[in-house]
């Protein structure tokens, strides 16, 4: 008999809707309850290295595969390279 993955339902933390997952594949992210952001991230959205408090109350929340694609066409789009213009110049008389 194959092993097989036993489905579980429950909500993304990221848009609140209920989906089903296996748990073993799943993706998820650990989220600081105390300031519902994730793990060693700032209000301002920089990275810092995570205090050794925030790193033992930190827990592991869902992620639904819809908010996962979203997220990577997110980086997609903020990682393209900026648009170079040229130089504007006087024109001689």
């Amino acid at each position: 008999m194959e092993d097989e993955q036993i489905t579980t339902i429950g909500g993304c933390h990221l848009c609140k809707r209920t989906f089903s997952f296996t748990p073993a594949s799943v993706m998820t992210v650990m989220m600081d309850p105390e300031t519902n952001l994730p793990l060693g991230m700032t209000v301002s959205g920089s990275f810092r290295e995570p205090t050794p408090e925030a790193t033992a109350r930190s827990v592991k929340e869902h992620v639904c595969p819809d908010c996962v694609n979203r997220m990577k066409q997110l980086r997609a789009f903020m990682d393209q390279p900026t648009r170079q213009f040229d130089t504007w110049q006087r024109p001689n008389p």
